[in-house]
């Protein structure tokens, strides 16, 4: 029996942004990912000089690419920043490579991209599972981070409240791999019109991520020296509790809610967003 089709997981129908696009190539990683890369700024501007010049990063959530910044990657180049703006592995147009995914690894892919494009070290903005990897490259590359905004992140998996039953998805996306690759499917019916088993296995993979991780100590975000919000909305699915634990952690960070929002600030709230990152961005200045 065909098992019901799985839901599209991702955000590809996201508008790209309008500002012009000064880099846009697949950087390469040890393990052979290939990251989507890309850096927007105004027309006039040199790349050199856009990587120089206090460059911001956004880095965006689990199942997304960097069009969920679109808003904000227009607003910040209107203010004369240049933006680098990656597809995490494995989402976007980056591909998977070859390790176990884990957020460690995901900010290792980001020092790798700074490092092929020899950027200056960057204002970071991080939400969801972009914003747990903004507080890892604080906490363990901070030779590369000016200050983080980390929007929506969480520390543990019980940190999320949510009424999205992610095991059940996975579970389909695996029904439907196994029907497709097996013998069942009708001669009448063209597989390559259908979900790919390899493509809602990395959606499984995706949201078993997200199941299983991450596991950060509070007490670890003490060693975050640069500026740093902790942004959240008023109607996020992020526990309250995790939300004061990462701000409180970390030595003056700030702790901002959004009213009437929910976990889609990027989406939703992208002035917030970027109000934040230009406050941090006169703090690092002192």
């Amino acid at each position: 029996m065909q098992p019901v089709p799985p839901s599209p997981y991702g955000h590809s129908t996201y508008p790209r942004p309008a500002s012009p696009v000064h880099f846009a190539q697949r950087i390469a990683t040890q393990d052979d990912a290939q990251i989507a890369t890309f850096v927007y700024g105004p027309a006039n501007a040199d790349l050199s000089d856009l990587l120089a010049r206090d460059p911001v990063l956004v880095l965006h959530g689990n199942g997304g690419s960097h069009a969920t910044f679109v808003s904000v990657i227009d607003t910040l180049v209107s203010a004369e920043k240049g933006v680098v703006a990656i597809d995490a592995r494995a989402q976007g147009q980056s591909s998977r490579g070859s390790l176990p995914l884990s957020y460690e690894l995901f900010a290792s892919d980001v020092v790798a991209v700074l490092d092929h494009l020899g950027s200056a070290p960057v204002h970071v903005i991080g939400h969801s599972d972009g914003g747990i990897v903004a507080l890892l490259l604080a906490r363990d590359h901070a030779d590369y981070v000016r200050s983080i905004v980390a929007g929506g992140a969480n520390l543990t998996p019980e940190g999320v409240v949510d009424e999205w039953d992610m095991e059940s998805s996975i579970a389909s996306n695996a029904n439907w791999a196994s029907w497709v690759e097996g013998g069942e499917v009708s001669s009448q019916v063209d597989k390559s019109l259908l979900p790919s088993a390899d493509s809602v296995r990395l959606s499984a993979e995706l949201l078993q991520l997200m199941l299983d991780e991450p596991h950060i100590e509070a007490s670890s975000l003490a060693s975050i020296s640069c500026p740093a919000c902790v942004l959240v909305g008023e109607h996020d699915c992020i526990t309250r509790e995790e939300t004061e634990s990462i701000a409180g952690a970390i030595p003056g960070a700030r702790l901002v809610t959004v009213p009437k929002v929910g976990h889609s600030l990027p989406r939703q709230a992208p002035d917030s967003v970027c109000c934040q990152a230009l406050i941090n961005m006169v703090l690092a200045g002192r």
